[in-house]
This record gives C-alpha cells, structure tokens and sequence, in this order.
C-alpha cells in the first residue's frame, strides 16, 4: 500500500472515531459502563498523534502497531479486542491485498476476536457488524467500498432488539434490549472511514 494511502486510511479511521466519541459514549451509558467513547477517542488519538510513522511503516508494521497502540491506550475491554482485530490483520494482509485475501484475512482476525471475547454472533457485540461486513467482502462484486458501510450500519442497528449476552450489557439482562451495542456502531463508524479513505485513494 502507497504511503499516502496508508496515511489517508489511518488518519481516517483515528478522525472518524474521535469525532464519533460523545456519540459513542452515550451509547455505552445506556447499556455499559460509559467510557467506550473515551476509551476509543484516547487511543485513536495516540494513533493520529503517530500517523505519520505509521504511514511510512510496511502495512503489516503499520497495523501492528496500531493495534498495539490501542491496547495499551484503550483499556477496558475494547483495548484487547481491537488490538487483536488490527493485529491478526497485521499478520494475515500481505502488502497489496487482493479483495479475497482482504476477506480472508478479516474472517481470521474475526476467529481471533470471538477467542478473545469468548462470544458468538447474536450476543450484541461487535461481531455483529464485522461477521456480516466479512462476509460480504468475501462474496465480492462490484462497488464494494460504497456497499460495505450500508451493510455495517444496518448490522449496528440491527443490535437494537438483540439481548445481550456478553459485555457489561449482559447484566443488564432484558433492559439491554432497545439500545444499540456500542461496539457495533464503533465498528461501523471504522469500516465506513476505511472504505471512504480507500475510495478517495482509488479516485
């Protein structure tokens, strides 16, 4: 990947999830102990503080690093799960994924999150939005980077009525019902600024 690819998808990513923070934290009061925003807006912080290194890195550098810096700067649960998430990418994407190697390697890092988090798809986390999000990344077909964000925001909300069975959320029992999963949308919020940073780099 060009570096000023690389840049233009990390910076993203890191803006999007910071201007989405209030959003984010909002939800996980409802639902959570409330910090998921500023969790998330202090780790992608510390990545947009080093885009520029991370931009010059080889991809697979890149996204190690990356996760490393949210593990160690996110904390509570959401550090662990998007480490591992940007990790296995890390070791799974070669330096110029193809579509189906994108796909194959979002299915491993996926395998890798459900470990972590020992969940399921159904159980209101953000396995809800990246199982569907992979899936049809591995069907492939035309217009995708516009496709694939509809289909992540219609996974987050399709939280909505879940119960939830894992997270903080699950103790909550019936009243988890009725709110989205904040890490649904935080992974949505994600795949929408990747594929709108990957376009804007293919125009």
């Amino acid at each position: 990947m060009r570096p000023a690819t690389q840049h233009a998808l990390i910076a993203a990513m890191a803006t999007t999830i910071i201007a989405h923070a209030d959003e984010l934290t909002a939800l996980d009061q409802a639902i959570g102990d409330g910090d998921h925003g500023l969790n998330m807006r202090r780790g992608f912080e510390a990545v947009l503080s080093d885009v520029d290194a991370l931009a010059g890195q080889p991809l697979r550098d890149a996204l190690m690093n990356l996760g490393t810096i949210l593990i160690m700067k996110v904390g509570g649960a959401s550090g662990p799960l998007y480490g591992t998430l940007f990790m296995t990418l890390a070791k799974e994407l070669p330096a110029e994924p193809t579509v189906t190697e994108a796909a194959t390697a979002l299915d491993k890092a996926i395998t890798a999150v459900q470990a972590r988090g020992k969940s399921e798809p159904g159980q209101k986390t953000m396995l809800d939005v990246l199982i569907p999000v992979q899936q049809v990344l591995a069907r492939g077909g035309s217009d995708l980077l516009r496709r694939l964000p509809l289909v992540a925001e219609e996974a987050a909300q399709a939280t909505v009525p879940m119960h939830a069975i894992r997270g903080r959320a699950s103790f909550l029992g019936a009243r988890s019902v009725g709110h989205m999963d904040p890490g649904a949308r935080s992974s949505a919020v994600l795949v929408a600024a990747a594929c709108s940073a990957l376009e804007g780099a293919c125009l």
